[in-house]
């Protein structure tokens, strides 16, 4: 692998374990499978802390709302 693709990965959040996987791919399939399941799991990591953010939004809410 050359290096700009694992410093790309490694921007992108993928550990060693991650990145030895990739590449150990043999294929062009193969590496956009775990490529889309990376981000998917980025992308779930994102919602759980925008469902969090707007739990906290709702208790200021509701605090000013019983000044």
């Amino acid at each position: 692998m050359d290096e700009k693709t694992r410093q790309n990965l490694i921007d992108a959040g993928c550990d060693e374990m991650f990145i030895n996987k990739y590449d150990r791919c043999c294929d062009k399939a193969s590496c956009e499978k775990l490529l889309s399941e990376h981000r998917k799991e980025l992308l779930d990591d994102i919602h759980k802390k925008e469902k969090n953010i707007d739990c906290l939004d709702y208790l200021v809410y509701m605090m000013k709302k019983q000044k």
